[in-house]
């Protein structure tokens, strides 16, 4: 325990889920220290700032932040900046050199170093750089208290895949997955705490449990369902080359797992597919979404696909249309191909001008916005369970939730109750959001 004044922190998390889940178990250890959260960011005694480094643009937006914090420290030279995650990472020691204002740098797998990097910069105020030298599994840290209905879960760190555009791998290390045991334990003080949903977070969760002997991940998700108090399950990301039939099944026997599939294509010819390392071709792609609709018809579907990856012909784009028309997700994650340093695909041959990313980009969300608006227009009328998660954020009357296929939906407020699960009738789709009626 600290012997100071209140201390305040502020963590800033850059990213994917996975860093948002990070940056819970950094505060867990912080408040564990004595440390409260600051409301604001110049009220804060150590800000961490938790890194993405997936692509150049996002680097550029947290160097950019860390100058921002610079002023801070001139005003408050005791102030503690340190810098994790992904980025930290990657750059090491490289980073005091952009930044000497910053404190501390730890690596993807030193998250559990921080109190003792702490108490040795409370020592000497010198810099101090951790990064993981292996990827073994590291110890389990537990997050700061969670007072909402919702978690985050890691259920194993690092991936095996290697696509060429991803620097992933290279940050994260091959992957580890945690005990099922530990997982559960995990969950069930979540449920005890109020959290009614989690979502399983992983590079490729499909993948939990390949290192390990004793469960795989249909088998951890039909343990989480069995949780008393959890209501919904969700996990991401689904690689599709490992989403067994095994998997399929137990969701189709389960109470709690939600009926949407996230399934990232990346890409929708195999020509792209191959270039990018994805294991799998268009045909299994449709095969396998084809065996899913047939055991939830009303599931829904959404993906993430790269525009302008090198090598992408005006050809190639035409069937990567005709492929999305053909598969109607109920929503994309769209991109526009970023070169990533330190990934084979940054350095192939014919990479395509970002003029003509960004004319392919629009056309793909016109196409991909005119299919999200059909399928939510055939949901007219439909009554569908949704978690009351509270007033919307521009009109303290009208209530928002999600539906169990993860589409979100408004409605005007009763007496239900947040964290509630109430029936609620489509009579507005759009094409991003529904609007409806709540039913007695």
């Amino acid at each position: 325990m600290l012997n100071h004044k209140q201390l305040l922190y502020k963590i800033l998390p850059y990213g994917c889920q996975m860093n948002f889940s990070d940056g819970e178990r950094f505060a867990g250890q912080l408040e564990r220290m004595g440390y409260k959260p600051a409301e604001k960011l110049e009220n804060a005694d150590i800000i961490i700032i938790n890194t993405c480094c997936v692509r150049e643009s996002a680097e550029k937006k947290i160097y950019g932040k860390i100058g921002e914090i610079k002023h801070l420290k001139q005003q408050k030279p005791d102030l503690i900046l340190g810098i994790t995650g992904c980025m930290a990472q990657k750059d090491g020691d490289a980073i005091f050199k952009k930044a000497s204002h910053v404190d501390f740098v730890l690596g993807t797998n030193k998250m559990y170093d921080l109190p003792a990097v702490l108490e040795e910069i409370f020592a000497s105020r010198g810099h101090i750089v951790k990064l993981a030298g292996d990827y073994d599994m590291p110890p389990n840290v537990e997050p700061a208290e969670n007072n909402s209905l919702f978690a985050f879960v890691p259920i194993m760190y690092g991936c095996n895949n290697f696509c060429t555009y991803c620097i992933v791998p290279y940050v994260r290390g091959r992957e580890r997955s945690r005990a099922p045991q530990e997982i559960v334990a995990e969950i069930t003080k979540l449920a005890q705490n109020g959290v009614k949903e989690v979502t399983l977070l992983g590079q490729n969760v499909n993948s939990y449990g390949k290192d390990r002997d004793d469960a795989d991940f249909a088998d951890l998700l039909a343990m989480v369902d069995k949780i008393e108090g959890i209501e919904r399950i969700r996990y991401m990301t689904s690689h599709p080359r490992d989403l067994t039939d095994k998997v399929i099944e137990t969701i189709k026997n389960s109470k709690h797992i939600c009926e949407h599939f996230h399934l990232p294509v990346q890409y929708g010819t195999d020509k792209m597919l191959k270039a990018m390392n994805r294991g799998y071709t268009t045909a299994y792609y449709k095969e396998l979404v084809a065996k899913i609709r047939n055991q939830f018809p009303e599931a829904s579907f959404t993906t993430d696909l790269i525009v302008g990856f090198p090598g992408e012909t005006d050809e190639d784009f035409a069937q990567m249309l005709e492929f999305l028309k053909e598969i109607r997700y109920d929503a994309a994650y769209t991109f526009l191909y970023s070169k990533r340093s330190g990934t084979p695909a940054a350095t192939m041959e014919n990479q395509v001008p970002q003029g003509l990313k960004k004319e392919r980009l629009h056309k793909l969300m016109d196409a991909q916005n005119e299919i999200s608006l059909e399928i939510n227009q055939s949901l007219l009328n439909k009554t569908v369970e949704v978690m009351v998660e509270g007033p919307s954020k521009t009109d303290p009357n009208v209530y928002t939730g999600h539906t169990r296929t993860n589409k979100i939906i408004l409605w005007d407020h009763k007496d239900e109750q947040i964290g509630d699960l109430v029936q609620v009738k489509i009579t507005h789709p759009q094409t991003w959001v529904l609007k409806g009626e709540l039913e007695a």
